[in-house]
């Protein structure tokens, strides 16, 4: 089994500073051997990305706890849109199902009241 294959990932990005900043996703394999996840085009991991594509994964928990010894692997990341993040988009939906039909409801009401921006995209992970 692979990170890509698990539940939740912590995914640890960089600052500028090199602070490490740790956050807790929902991560799905892809076709050709990347990873991917969902988030915000203002998100600050997106931000780090830009600034700094390498990162690290670990198996988490929901709330981003990560147990003593687990397996860290180094990749790099890059933020998505388009076709790239309907890819991920279809692959996270397939593996969580019914979790990620009711997690993309808010998005989908302030799209139908004309008060959404879009401003979602994927991050796609490439391991080293």
């Amino acid at each position: 089994m692979g990170i890509s294959d698990e539940k939740y990932v912590s995914i640890t990005t960089f600052r500028k500073s090199g602070e490490r900043v740790s956050s807790p996703v929902w991560i799905t394999p892809l076709a050709d051997g990347t990873a991917g996840f969902i988030t915000d085009l203002d998100s600050g991991k997106v931000k780090r990305i830009r600034n700094n594509p390498q990162v690290t994964l670990r198996p988490c928990s929901a709330r981003g706890n990560v147990a003593d010894g687990a397996v860290e692997v180094t990749a790099t990341a890059k933020y998505v849109t388009g076709a790239e993040y309907d890819a991920v988009r279809a692959a996270i939906t397939k593996k969580y199902g019914v979790l990620a039909m009711i997690m993309s409801i808010p998005t989908r009401l302030s799209k139908l009241v004309g008060r959404h921006s879009d401003k979602t995209g994927a991050v796609v992970i490439t391991f080293e």
